[in-house]
């Protein structure tokens, strides 16, 4: 049970903070206090010392009255906080741009999600084939507490049912239904442990393919979140007589995703090895009596390859074999081995190939590829042919944005061949989605988003700089005009793991602070996509401080160029961006202000010991390696902390539903500055957030705005940023 003497006491202390002066420098005010145990283990020759492990336990009584504490004293803090209600007014302003998503087009209808202002979250729409629109699923409608959330959606081949999937308090753990699209009759569902599940249907829409976790009374203990298997199911019969079509026998933490062709004549399955970038590709005949899978690639060649079967018949393969930026090869699907592919595209050296779409057009002009690709994480569009892979011309996009999703017609919609639609966004454009008929000379706007936003006016530019070991890295700087006169206060953001790009996009936290007065920067650091596989690998395992280097030069940059000042420099980071800013903060606690680390991964010793943790082992390397420990403790946050040393500011921020990091690793952590700073905390407050019922990842807008306006009111008034409106 909660200690309610410590609440108060906490409670107590944390009203009297606030009323300190800045004529108290040398407060010695106390933070709640935290048992620290003298465990030390010798592992691998390393003494490891892990004085707060009891933290990792949540319902330990020492967790609860601990987090109890926090939460009073995070909350008396950034309650007080001036220009809060400031920054909440422009956050909800930004916000009401809303969403528009790309349409996905069967048999003539257009199945799209639209999030109007105003909403938590946005609905999936249906417009019809005489053009009128309709919401078809709405999960504010289905649970108005705004705790369930859509996660993916997949209309059948004739256009006349839906599958879609679910989740329930920010788990993550979806649940899949059946909806009849005319009648809106629920006709199968829900089926359960269907986590990151794609759909293949088949003709009919009587059929499909689907990925399903086993029940967990058939897996080993600690390995429930494991164990998919591709499943054969008939709309409204029993799940659990589903036929198992793939997975026995093959590592317990595979991924799977599959497609059907248009026609029903193949299905296609990848799958990795948790987040790896080596994938497997099968593909099975499904004309014949007896269904079997043929390997197309094996993961022991070490690429990604995403593979299907287009309208021409042609197995396509978007791989990194033999080409780290990527590269389209076709073939037969009834000869699928690599050795029988012809490359159509060619690898190219200063960009990255992300996708690859066949595009039907008029009978007498023969199809199209477009291919979309990104150039230093700025998105373009080319148009090649199918038949020799020539480059035949470029689709002009609006500005230097990210494409979201290129989609086509199908081939029972007429009256719309030779033309695609995009979502398109910048980092000053709401989200919102364009078309492209092929010869024309620009693009049209198909549908803006829905709410009309007054957006700031602000400069947009990519610099260059050169991290430690020499490497040229890029970074969006967003800023009121250009480069100050003056230096402002700068916020530095990046994420630099998992082949993960980062690329300009619109932004309501960036604009709110930029509208304030601010920088707001996002570096395309070692270790994501923007540079291709070599860029990815360079910030890995052994390799995971180039990361940290980036990221420090970055800050070194803008501070030597004119931007900011070591004391005007918030840094911000979530999840793998988590453990950067984690690093970047006990690294070089001189170079930053201020810190916002969220859902991070900190203590890198221990981290595969929780939820999904044992996945990324591949990303970082494993403790139970001799040779990879020594890499994680050379910069695992938790163990760098040091005696004395005055680190910036930070918030932690967590949410206990999530289902990939667990937020002991932020709890250890805070525990571990708040006894480790010798900074003054009326100054320099380290301070844990806590959010029930929400996970990883997707949220309601209403609790996006809410964590927003915590943690950059907290970055704002570390480094300097007024946010009050100004008066008239």
């Amino acid at each position: 049970m909660v200690n309610r003497g410590l609440t108060e006491m906490v409670f107590n202390w944390a009203a009297t903070l606030r009323r300190m002066t800045e004529a108290l420098p040398q407060s010695t005010a106390s933070y709640p206090p935290a048992e620290r145990l003298p465990l030390v283990e010798d592992l691998h020759g390393h003494a490891v010392s892990d004085p707060y492990r009891w933290l990792e336990d949540p319902a330990d009584e020492r967790t609860v009255a601990w987090s109890a504490a926090q939460d009073t004293l995070t909350r008396s803090w950034l309650d007080a906080l001036p220009g809060r209600e400031a920054l909440r007014g422009r956050l909800e302003r930004l916000m009401a741009a809303g969403s528009i998503g790309t349409p996905v087009w069967r048999s003539g209808r257009a199945f799209f999600t639209r999030r109007d202002p105003g909403q938590d979250h946005a609905a999936l729409w249906l417009r019809d084939r005489d053009g009128s629109e309709r919401v078809l699923l709405d999960v504010a409608a289905i649970d108005p507490s705004g705790r369930t959330t859509l996660d993916s959606w997949s209309p059948s081949r004739e256009g006349d049912r839906l599958a879609y999937q679910i989740s329930v308090g920010g788990n993550e753990e979806s649940l899949l239904h059946v909806l009849d699209v005319d009648s809106g009759e629920l006709l199968d569902g829900p089926i359960d442990r269907c986590r990151y599940s794609s759909i293949g249907w088949l003709p009919g829409g009587e059929e499909f393919f689907y990925v399903r976790r086993l029940p967990t009374d058939q897996v080993p203990a600690g390995e429930e979140l494991f164990h998919r298997r591709v499943w054969r199911h008939r709309v409204g019969t029993d799940a659990d007589l589903d036929v198992n079509v793939h997975g026995d026998g093959m590592d317990p933490t595979y991924y799977f995703t599959l497609s059907t062709s248009e026609d029903g004549h193949w299905l296609v399955v990848d799958g990795r090895r948790g987040t790896t970038q080596r994938e497997a590709v099968w593909i099975a005949d499904l004309t014949t009596d007896e269904f079997a899978l043929t390997e197309v690639l094996s993961d022991a060649a070490g690429a990604r390859c995403n593979a299907w079967v287009a309208g021409d018949g042609r197995l396509y393969l978007l791989t990194t074999l033999d080409a780290p930026r990527g590269r389209l090869c076709v073939t037969d699907p009834q000869r699928p081995g690599s050795e029988h592919w012809t490359e159509l595209v060619a690898e190219e050296p200063d960009s990255v190939l992300e996708n690859a779409e066949w595009v039907r057009r008029d009978e007498d002009q023969g199809a199209l590829l477009v291919l979309q690709r990104t150039r230093h994480a700025v998105s373009e569009l080319h148009l090649h042919a199918p038949s020799t892979g020539a480059r035949v011309g470029q689709v002009p996009l609006p500005s230097k944005g990210s494409l979201h999703g290129i989609t086509m017609t199908d081939a029972r919609t007429s009256g719309r061949d030779g033309v695609i639609w995009f979502g398109w966004t910048d980092f000053t454009t709401p989200v919102c989605v364009r078309t492209y008929r092929f010869g024309a000379t620009d693009t049209d706007l198909w549908a803006a988003a829905p709410g009309a936003v007054d957006v700031p006016d602000v400069r947009t530019e990519q610099l260059e700089y050169t991290s430690k070991d020499g490497t040229v890295v890029r970074m969006f700087v967003v800023s009121p005009h250009g480069r100050p006169s003056t230096p402002l206060p700068t916020l530095v953001t990046g994420y630099g793991g998992f082949a993960i790009s980062r690329r300009p996009g619109y932004n309501s936290s960036a604009l709110a602070w930029v509208q304030s007065g601010g920088v707001w920067v996002v570096v395309s650091l070692r270790g994501g996509s923007e540079e291709g596989e070599q860029w990815h690998q360079a910030g890995m395992r052994d390799r995971k401080q180039n990361v940290f280097d980036d990221f420090h030069a970055a800050a070194e940059y803008l501070i030597r160029d004119g931007w900011t000042t070591p004391e005007q420099l918030a840094i911000q980071g979530g999840s793998n961006g988590g453990l950067l800013v984690g690093a970047a903060l006990t690294q070089r606690p001189e170079l930053y202000r201020a810190v916002v680390c969220s859902a991070p991964l900190l203590d890198m010793v221990r981290y595969e010991k929780f939820l999904l943790g044992r996945l990324w082992a591949e990303e970082y390397g494993s403790a139970a390696v001799p040779e990879e420990l020594a890499w994680l403790l050379a910069y695992s946050p938790y163990h760098r902390v040091l005696e004395e040393v005055e680190y910036p500011a930070v918030l932690f921020a967590v949410f206990e539903s999530d289902s990939r990091v667990d937020p002991n690793h932020a709890r250890k952590m805070c525990a571990a500055l708040q006894h480790a700073t010798s900074a003054d905390p009326t100054k320099h407050p380290v301070l844990i957030r806590r959010e029930t019922e929400v996970g990883h990842a997707a949220r309601s807008v209403s609790r996006s705005v809410a964590l927003a306006v915590d943690e950059l009111g907290f970055l704002a008034n570390e480094v300097g940023l007024e946010l009050e409106e100004p008066s008239t």
